[in-house]
Protein backbone atom coordinates (compact mmCIF):
# COMPACT_ATOMS: atom_id res chain seq x y z
CA UNK A 1 0.00 0.00 0.00
CA UNK A 2 1.16 3.68 -1.01
CA UNK A 3 1.80 6.25 1.60
CA UNK A 4 -1.36 7.69 1.20
CA UNK A 5 -3.85 4.91 -0.59
CA UNK A 6 -7.09 5.99 -1.05
CA UNK A 7 -10.45 3.52 -2.03
CA UNK A 8 -12.17 6.56 -4.11
CA UNK A 9 -9.17 9.01 -5.51
CA UNK A 10 -11.33 11.03 -7.72
CA UNK A 11 -14.07 11.46 -4.99
CA UNK A 12 -11.57 12.11 -1.87
CA UNK A 13 -8.86 14.16 -3.83
CA UNK A 14 -11.25 16.55 -5.89
CA UNK A 15 -10.84 20.33 -6.16
CA UNK A 16 -12.94 22.46 -3.64
CA UNK A 17 -14.71 23.84 -6.49
CA UNK A 18 -16.04 20.45 -7.51
CA UNK A 19 -17.07 19.45 -4.24
CA UNK A 20 -18.76 22.44 -2.88
CA UNK A 21 -20.44 22.90 -6.17
CA UNK A 22 -21.28 19.23 -5.99
CA UNK A 23 -22.37 19.70 -2.47
CA UNK A 24 -25.22 23.06 -3.50
CA UNK A 25 -26.31 20.81 -6.28
CA UNK A 26 -27.14 17.71 -3.30
CA UNK A 27 -28.19 19.53 -1.13
CA UNK A 28 -30.84 21.54 -3.13
CA UNK A 29 -32.18 17.84 -4.60
CA UNK A 30 -32.21 16.62 -0.76
CA UNK A 31 -34.40 19.53 0.82
CA UNK A 32 -36.70 18.70 -2.51
CA UNK A 33 -36.90 14.73 -2.32
CA UNK A 34 -37.02 15.10 1.60
CA UNK A 35 -40.21 17.41 0.89
CA UNK A 36 -41.67 15.71 -1.40
CA UNK A 37 -41.27 11.87 -0.04
CA UNK A 38 -41.10 12.44 4.13
CA UNK A 39 -44.51 12.95 5.91
CA UNK A 40 -42.31 14.87 8.74
CA UNK A 41 -40.69 16.92 6.42
CA UNK A 42 -43.68 18.39 4.14
CA UNK A 43 -45.73 18.71 7.26
CA UNK A 44 -42.73 20.55 8.55
CA UNK A 45 -41.71 23.19 6.02
CA UNK A 46 -45.53 23.98 5.61
CA UNK A 47 -45.69 24.54 9.13
CA UNK A 48 -42.68 27.50 8.40
CA UNK A 49 -44.59 28.53 5.33
CA UNK A 50 -41.37 27.16 3.08
CA UNK A 51 -41.52 25.50 0.13
CA UNK A 52 -38.66 23.65 -1.17
CA UNK A 53 -37.81 26.56 -3.98
CA UNK A 54 -37.62 29.06 -1.04
CA UNK A 55 -34.24 27.05 0.27
CA UNK A 56 -31.07 27.91 -1.95
CA UNK A 57 -28.64 27.40 0.85
CA UNK A 58 -28.26 26.13 4.32
CA UNK A 59 -28.75 30.04 5.12
CA UNK A 60 -32.38 29.82 4.95
CA UNK A 61 -32.61 26.93 7.11
CA UNK A 62 -30.58 28.51 9.40
CA UNK A 63 -32.51 31.71 9.66
CA UNK A 64 -35.49 29.95 10.12
CA UNK A 65 -33.87 27.69 13.02
CA UNK A 66 -34.90 24.64 11.19
CA UNK A 67 -33.40 21.25 13.10
CA UNK A 68 -33.98 17.76 13.15
CA UNK A 69 -33.94 16.28 16.72
CA UNK A 70 -33.60 12.79 18.30
CA UNK A 71 -36.82 13.73 19.98
CA UNK A 72 -38.35 14.00 16.20
CA UNK A 73 -36.88 10.72 15.79
CA UNK A 74 -38.61 8.66 18.61
CA UNK A 75 -42.06 10.33 18.03
CA UNK A 76 -42.12 9.22 14.26
CA UNK A 77 -41.28 5.76 15.87
CA UNK A 78 -40.83 3.10 13.86
CA UNK A 79 -41.48 4.23 10.26
CA UNK A 80 -42.72 8.05 10.46
CA UNK A 81 -39.39 9.28 9.01
CA UNK A 82 -39.35 6.85 6.36
CA UNK A 83 -39.11 8.27 2.88
CA UNK A 84 -39.71 5.73 0.74
CA UNK A 85 -42.32 3.01 0.22
CA UNK A 86 -42.10 0.33 3.00
CA UNK A 87 -40.81 -1.82 0.28
CA UNK A 88 -38.02 -0.44 -0.46
CA UNK A 89 -36.43 -0.69 2.92
CA UNK A 90 -33.53 -3.05 2.72
CA UNK A 91 -31.98 -3.10 6.59
CA UNK A 92 -32.79 -1.15 9.58
CA UNK A 93 -30.57 -0.37 12.71
CA UNK A 94 -31.29 1.20 15.95
CA UNK A 95 -29.62 2.34 18.83
CA UNK A 96 -29.68 1.05 22.35
CA UNK A 97 -33.22 2.88 23.41
CA UNK A 98 -31.37 3.46 27.15
CA UNK A 99 -33.28 6.98 27.56
CA UNK A 100 -36.83 5.21 26.28
CA UNK A 101 -37.69 4.43 22.21
CA UNK A 102 -34.98 3.76 20.54
CA UNK A 103 -33.29 5.93 17.11
CA UNK A 104 -33.42 4.39 14.17
CA UNK A 105 -31.41 4.42 11.16
CA UNK A 106 -33.12 3.26 8.18
CA UNK A 107 -31.55 2.22 4.92
CA UNK A 108 -32.90 1.26 1.19
CA UNK A 109 -30.25 -1.20 -0.90
CA UNK A 110 -28.69 2.40 -2.59
CA UNK A 111 -28.04 3.14 1.08
CA UNK A 112 -26.43 0.56 1.39
CA UNK A 113 -24.38 0.69 -0.87
CA UNK A 114 -23.68 4.38 -0.12
CA UNK A 115 -22.51 3.15 3.40
CA UNK A 116 -20.10 0.65 2.11
CA UNK A 117 -18.80 3.43 -0.11
CA UNK A 118 -17.94 5.91 3.00
CA UNK A 119 -17.19 2.98 5.20
CA UNK A 120 -14.73 1.52 2.70
CA UNK A 121 -12.85 5.19 2.40
CA UNK A 122 -12.43 4.99 6.06
CA UNK A 123 -11.04 2.06 6.34
CA UNK A 124 -8.67 2.27 3.63
CA UNK A 125 -7.12 5.46 5.12
CA UNK A 126 -6.71 3.42 8.53
CA UNK A 127 -4.39 0.82 6.49
CA UNK A 128 -6.85 -1.59 5.29
CA UNK A 129 -6.27 -3.09 2.08
CA UNK A 130 -7.01 -6.12 0.05
CA UNK A 131 -4.44 -8.52 1.39
CA UNK A 132 -5.99 -8.20 5.02
CA UNK A 133 -7.37 -10.38 7.13
CA UNK A 134 -9.96 -8.22 9.06
CA UNK A 135 -11.58 -9.27 12.30
CA UNK A 136 -14.99 -7.12 13.43
CA UNK A 137 -15.11 -7.21 17.06
CA UNK A 138 -18.20 -4.96 17.46
CA UNK A 139 -21.74 -6.47 17.73
CA UNK A 140 -23.42 -7.75 13.78
CA UNK A 141 -26.50 -6.81 15.74
CA UNK A 142 -29.15 -4.19 15.65
CA UNK A 143 -26.21 -1.69 16.94
CA UNK A 144 -25.00 -0.59 13.47
CA UNK A 145 -21.21 -0.43 14.33
CA UNK A 146 -20.37 -4.00 13.09
CA UNK A 147 -22.45 -3.86 9.97
CA UNK A 148 -20.37 -0.18 8.98
CA UNK A 149 -17.18 -2.21 9.03
CA UNK A 150 -18.58 -4.94 7.39
CA UNK A 151 -19.70 -2.94 4.52
CA UNK A 152 -16.96 -1.57 4.18
CA UNK A 153 -14.44 -4.16 4.35
CA UNK A 154 -16.70 -6.35 2.05
CA UNK A 155 -15.96 -3.48 -0.64
CA UNK A 156 -12.23 -2.82 0.13
CA UNK A 157 -12.14 -7.00 -0.52
CA UNK A 158 -10.63 -7.62 2.83
CA UNK A 159 -10.78 -11.56 4.31
CA UNK A 160 -13.36 -10.42 6.73
CA UNK A 161 -13.83 -12.33 10.20
CA UNK A 162 -16.99 -11.39 11.35
CA UNK A 163 -16.51 -12.50 15.10
CA UNK A 164 -19.39 -9.97 16.18
CA UNK A 165 -19.33 -8.71 20.35
CA UNK A 166 -17.85 -10.68 23.68
CA UNK A 167 -16.32 -13.96 24.20
CA UNK A 168 -12.80 -12.33 24.43
CA UNK A 169 -10.64 -15.36 24.62
CA UNK A 170 -11.81 -17.21 21.37
CA UNK A 171 -11.44 -13.48 19.70
CA UNK A 172 -7.83 -13.33 20.91
CA UNK A 173 -7.88 -17.11 19.19
CA UNK A 174 -9.59 -15.98 16.26
CA UNK A 175 -6.67 -13.34 15.88
CA UNK A 176 -3.82 -15.95 16.51
CA UNK A 177 -6.08 -19.05 13.91
CA UNK A 178 -6.40 -16.47 11.69
CA UNK A 179 -3.38 -14.68 11.43
CA UNK A 180 -5.79 -11.38 12.14
CA UNK A 181 -4.00 -8.02 11.14
CA UNK A 182 -6.51 -5.63 11.19
CA UNK A 183 -9.15 -5.13 13.49
CA UNK A 184 -12.31 -3.07 14.97
CA UNK A 185 -13.44 -2.42 18.12
CA UNK A 186 -15.39 0.06 20.81
CA UNK A 187 -12.50 1.71 22.17
CA UNK A 188 -12.61 0.36 25.84
CA UNK A 189 -13.45 -2.86 24.35
CA UNK A 190 -9.86 -3.33 22.78
CA UNK A 191 -7.55 -2.54 25.93
CA UNK A 192 -10.28 -5.66 27.08
CA UNK A 193 -9.01 -7.83 24.38
CA UNK A 194 -5.05 -6.71 25.63
CA UNK A 195 -5.90 -7.94 28.97
CA UNK A 196 -7.38 -11.23 28.28
CA UNK A 197 -4.47 -12.40 26.16
CA UNK A 198 -2.44 -11.37 29.05
CA UNK A 199 -4.50 -13.33 31.32
CA UNK A 200 -3.96 -16.32 28.11
CA UNK A 201 -0.35 -15.51 28.70
CA UNK A 202 -0.05 -14.53 25.20
CA UNK A 203 2.22 -11.67 23.83
CA UNK A 204 -0.06 -9.72 21.55
CA UNK A 205 2.64 -7.92 20.17
CA UNK A 206 4.61 -11.33 19.15
CA UNK A 207 2.08 -13.63 18.88
CA UNK A 208 -0.35 -12.14 16.65
CA UNK A 209 -0.37 -10.01 13.47
CA UNK A 210 -3.03 -7.26 14.44
CA UNK A 211 -0.60 -4.13 13.67
CA UNK A 212 -3.59 -1.67 12.74
CA UNK A 213 -6.64 -1.32 14.28
CA UNK A 214 -9.93 1.16 13.55
CA UNK A 215 -11.85 2.40 16.93
CA UNK A 216 -15.06 4.05 17.53
CA UNK A 217 -18.01 4.43 19.50
CA UNK A 218 -16.64 5.72 22.39
CA UNK A 219 -15.41 9.69 22.90
CA UNK A 220 -11.17 9.14 23.41
CA UNK A 221 -8.55 11.70 24.40
CA UNK A 222 -5.18 11.82 22.33
CA UNK A 223 -3.95 10.18 25.75
CA UNK A 224 -6.25 7.42 25.48
CA UNK A 225 -5.02 6.87 21.72
CA UNK A 226 -1.47 6.74 23.14
CA UNK A 227 -2.13 4.07 25.71
CA UNK A 228 -3.79 1.97 22.78
CA UNK A 229 -0.81 2.11 20.47
CA UNK A 230 1.45 1.46 23.31
CA UNK A 231 -0.63 -1.50 24.46
CA UNK A 232 -1.09 -2.81 20.86
CA UNK A 233 1.97 -1.87 19.36
CA UNK A 234 -0.15 -0.10 16.58
CA UNK A 235 -1.18 3.12 15.16
CA UNK A 236 -4.40 3.27 15.75
CA UNK A 237 -7.53 5.30 13.91
CA UNK A 238 -10.40 7.29 15.22
CA UNK A 239 -13.67 6.34 13.46
CA UNK A 240 -16.68 8.33 13.54
CA UNK A 241 -20.61 7.66 12.86
CA UNK A 242 -23.95 6.80 14.34
CA UNK A 243 -26.62 5.08 13.52
CA UNK A 244 -29.29 7.56 12.56
CA UNK A 245 -26.88 8.64 9.68
CA UNK A 246 -25.12 5.56 8.48
CA UNK A 247 -22.96 4.17 11.32
CA UNK A 248 -19.40 4.12 11.12
CA UNK A 249 -17.85 5.91 7.99
CA UNK A 250 -19.09 9.52 8.41
CA UNK A 251 -15.75 10.90 9.15
CA UNK A 252 -12.38 9.30 9.98
CA UNK A 253 -9.08 10.68 10.88
CA UNK A 254 -5.83 10.43 8.37
CA UNK A 255 -2.31 9.47 8.62
CA UNK A 256 -1.66 13.16 9.91
CA UNK A 257 -3.85 12.45 12.67
CA UNK A 258 -4.90 16.22 13.20
CA UNK A 259 -8.46 16.31 12.94
CA UNK A 260 -11.08 13.96 11.37
CA UNK A 261 -12.22 13.91 7.46
CA UNK A 262 -15.52 14.37 6.71
CA UNK A 263 -17.10 13.21 3.26
CA UNK A 264 -18.54 16.22 2.15
CA UNK A 265 -20.50 14.37 -1.16
CA UNK A 266 -22.52 12.22 1.32
CA UNK A 267 -22.89 15.09 4.42
CA UNK A 268 -23.15 18.93 4.75
CA UNK A 269 -21.82 19.47 8.22
CA UNK A 270 -22.40 22.86 10.56
CA UNK A 271 -21.18 23.79 13.93
CA UNK A 272 -23.89 25.59 16.01
CA UNK A 273 -23.98 26.63 19.63
CA UNK A 274 -26.05 24.17 21.45
CA UNK A 275 -27.72 27.43 23.62
CA UNK A 276 -28.35 30.25 20.74
CA UNK A 277 -28.73 27.67 18.00
CA UNK A 278 -26.64 30.21 16.07
CA UNK A 279 -24.36 28.82 13.60
CA UNK A 280 -20.58 28.86 14.26
CA UNK A 281 -17.38 29.46 12.49
CA UNK A 282 -14.31 27.86 11.61
CA UNK A 283 -12.34 26.95 14.77
CA UNK A 284 -15.30 27.98 17.25
CA UNK A 285 -16.64 24.84 19.32
CA UNK A 286 -19.84 24.01 19.38
CA UNK A 287 -22.47 20.81 18.10
CA UNK A 288 -21.98 18.91 15.27
CA UNK A 289 -25.14 19.11 13.00
CA UNK A 290 -25.75 17.22 9.68
CA UNK A 291 -27.44 17.37 6.71
CA UNK A 292 -27.57 13.91 4.81
CA UNK A 293 -27.27 14.77 0.98
CA UNK A 294 -27.73 10.92 -1.04
CA UNK A 295 -30.06 9.77 1.82
CA UNK A 296 -33.60 7.62 0.39
CA UNK A 297 -35.00 5.73 3.04
CA UNK A 298 -34.68 8.48 6.21
CA UNK A 299 -33.19 11.49 4.66
CA UNK A 300 -32.51 14.09 7.85
CA UNK A 301 -32.28 17.51 7.26
CA UNK A 302 -30.05 19.68 10.10
CA UNK A 303 -29.69 16.99 12.04
CA UNK A 304 -28.01 17.75 15.99
CA UNK A 305 -25.58 15.49 16.77
CA UNK A 306 -25.12 16.56 19.86
CA UNK A 307 -21.19 15.90 19.63
CA UNK A 308 -19.20 18.72 20.51
CA UNK A 309 -16.40 19.70 17.90
CA UNK A 310 -15.00 22.35 15.35
CA UNK A 311 -14.31 22.65 12.14
CA UNK A 312 -10.72 23.26 11.05
CA UNK A 313 -10.59 26.43 8.92
CA UNK A 314 -7.73 24.72 6.54
CA UNK A 315 -9.46 23.18 3.38
CA UNK A 316 -6.40 20.92 3.04
CA UNK A 317 -4.44 18.24 4.92
CA UNK A 318 -0.81 16.71 3.88
CA UNK A 319 -2.58 13.40 3.10
CA UNK A 320 -3.80 14.90 0.17
CA UNK A 321 -7.62 14.58 1.11
CA UNK A 322 -9.79 17.59 -0.42
CA UNK A 323 -12.66 17.02 2.04
CA UNK A 324 -13.17 18.79 5.49
CA UNK A 325 -11.47 18.10 8.82
CA UNK A 326 -13.32 18.62 12.14
CA UNK A 327 -11.98 18.19 15.50
CA UNK A 328 -12.10 14.86 17.54
CA UNK A 329 -15.32 14.68 19.69
CA UNK A 330 -14.54 15.80 22.84
CA UNK A 331 -17.97 15.43 24.51
CA UNK A 332 -21.48 15.83 23.90
CA UNK A 333 -23.72 18.19 24.87
CA UNK A 334 -25.95 16.56 27.55
CA UNK A 335 -22.70 15.10 28.84
CA UNK A 336 -21.96 17.86 30.57
CA UNK A 337 -21.45 17.33 34.31
CA UNK A 338 -21.70 19.93 37.12
CA UNK A 339 -20.23 19.33 40.82
CA UNK A 340 -19.52 21.72 43.45
CA UNK A 341 -20.95 24.90 40.90
CA UNK A 342 -17.93 24.22 37.77
CA UNK A 343 -18.96 22.67 34.90
CA UNK A 344 -16.90 19.89 33.23
CA UNK A 345 -16.72 17.20 30.26
CA UNK A 346 -15.36 14.25 31.24
CA UNK A 347 -13.04 13.93 28.63
CA UNK A 348 -11.18 16.80 30.40
CA UNK A 349 -10.71 13.60 33.66
CA UNK A 350 -9.59 11.20 31.41
CA UNK A 351 -7.20 13.55 29.34
CA UNK A 352 -5.60 14.52 32.57
CA UNK A 353 -5.47 11.38 34.41
CA UNK A 354 -3.55 9.23 31.58
CA UNK A 355 -1.00 11.62 31.29
CA UNK A 356 0.59 9.19 34.15
CA UNK A 357 2.53 6.66 33.15
CA UNK A 358 1.89 5.04 36.15
CA UNK A 359 -1.88 4.41 35.07
CA UNK A 360 -3.88 2.14 33.31
CA UNK A 361 -7.05 3.10 30.81
CA UNK A 362 -9.86 1.73 33.08
CA UNK A 363 -11.00 4.63 35.56
CA UNK A 364 -14.67 5.44 37.44
CA UNK A 365 -15.68 8.61 38.14
CA UNK A 366 -18.57 8.61 41.08
CA UNK A 367 -20.43 11.75 41.86
CA UNK A 368 -22.50 11.60 44.93
CA UNK A 369 -24.02 14.47 47.60
CA UNK A 370 -23.71 14.59 51.12
CA UNK A 371 -25.54 16.62 52.59
CA UNK A 372 -25.63 19.91 50.91
CA UNK A 373 -21.89 19.34 48.67
CA UNK A 374 -21.32 17.51 46.09
CA UNK A 375 -18.81 14.45 46.20
CA UNK A 376 -17.04 13.35 43.86
CA UNK A 377 -14.29 10.24 43.64
CA UNK A 378 -12.51 9.30 40.84
CA UNK A 379 -11.39 5.56 41.00
CA UNK A 380 -8.28 4.60 38.59
CA UNK A 381 -6.54 1.35 38.55
CA UNK A 382 -2.67 1.59 38.49
CA UNK A 383 -0.54 -0.12 35.59
CA UNK A 384 1.26 -2.64 37.39
CA UNK A 385 0.11 -3.09 41.16
CA UNK A 386 2.17 -0.69 43.76
CA UNK A 387 2.64 -3.00 46.72
CA UNK A 388 3.87 0.09 49.20
CA UNK A 389 0.59 1.77 50.16
CA UNK A 390 2.43 4.91 50.91
CA UNK A 391 3.63 5.03 47.25
CA UNK A 392 -0.15 4.84 46.09
CA UNK A 393 -1.20 7.37 48.26
CA UNK A 394 1.43 9.70 46.86
CA UNK A 395 0.11 8.87 42.99
CA UNK A 396 -3.48 9.41 44.31
CA UNK A 397 -2.89 12.99 45.82
CA UNK A 398 -0.62 13.73 42.75
CA UNK A 399 -3.47 12.78 40.44
CA UNK A 400 -5.97 15.00 42.59
CA UNK A 401 -3.94 18.01 42.05
CA UNK A 402 -3.73 17.34 38.58
CA UNK A 403 -7.31 17.44 38.72
CA UNK A 404 -7.49 20.18 41.09
CA UNK A 405 -5.32 22.32 38.75
CA UNK A 406 -7.88 21.39 35.78
CA UNK A 407 -10.96 21.42 37.30
CA UNK A 408 -10.63 24.26 40.00
CA UNK A 409 -12.08 21.91 42.78
CA UNK A 410 -10.86 19.04 44.30
CA UNK A 411 -12.37 15.74 43.60
CA UNK A 412 -10.98 12.72 45.84
CA UNK A 413 -8.55 9.87 44.08
CA UNK A 414 -8.45 6.48 44.82
CA UNK A 415 -6.02 4.45 42.72
CA UNK A 416 -7.04 0.60 42.55
CA UNK A 417 -4.85 -2.95 41.77
CA UNK A 418 -4.79 -3.81 38.21
CA UNK A 419 -8.18 -5.38 37.11
CA UNK A 420 -10.26 -4.08 39.75
CA UNK A 421 -12.99 -2.11 38.15
CA UNK A 422 -15.78 -4.51 36.00
CA UNK A 423 -15.13 -4.66 32.59
CA UNK A 424 -17.45 -5.13 29.73
CA UNK A 425 -17.47 -7.65 27.70
CA UNK A 426 -20.16 -6.31 25.09
CA UNK A 427 -21.14 -2.26 24.49
CA UNK A 428 -20.12 0.54 25.62
CA UNK A 429 -18.28 1.18 29.23
CA UNK A 430 -20.08 3.30 31.77
CA UNK A 431 -17.85 5.18 33.50
CA UNK A 432 -19.62 7.82 35.35
CA UNK A 433 -22.26 6.81 38.53
CA UNK A 434 -24.07 10.09 39.36
CA UNK A 435 -26.10 9.20 42.35
CA UNK A 436 -27.29 12.77 42.29
CA UNK A 437 -29.87 12.05 39.46
CA UNK A 438 -31.54 9.00 41.45
CA UNK A 439 -32.00 11.03 44.84
CA UNK A 440 -33.75 13.66 42.42
CA UNK A 441 -36.20 11.26 41.23
CA UNK A 442 -37.08 10.32 45.05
Amino acid sequence: MSKDAYFNPKSETSSRSEIEENQSRLFRLAVHQAFENSLFYKQYFKRLGMKPEDVHSIKELQKKKFFTTKEDLRKNYPFGMLAIPRLGLAEMHATSGTTGTPTLGLHSAKDLDDWGEIAARSLVMSGLSKGDVFQITPSLGMFSGGFGFYHGGRKVGATIVPASAGFSKRQIQFMVDFGTTMFCAIVSYAFRLAEVAEDMGMDLKKQTKARKGIFGSEIWTREMKKKLANTWDMDPYDIYGFTELYGPGVGNDCRIHDGLHIWEDYFLVEVIDPKTLEPLGPEEEGELVFTTLRKEAMPLIRYRSRDISSLFDSLSCDCGRTHRRYKEITARSDDMIKVSGVNFWPSQIESVLLKEDQVGPEYRIKISKTGSSDLMIVEIESKEKILDRSKKEVLSKKLAKDLHDRLLFSPEVIVLDPNSLPRVEVGKTTRISDERKNLSMQ
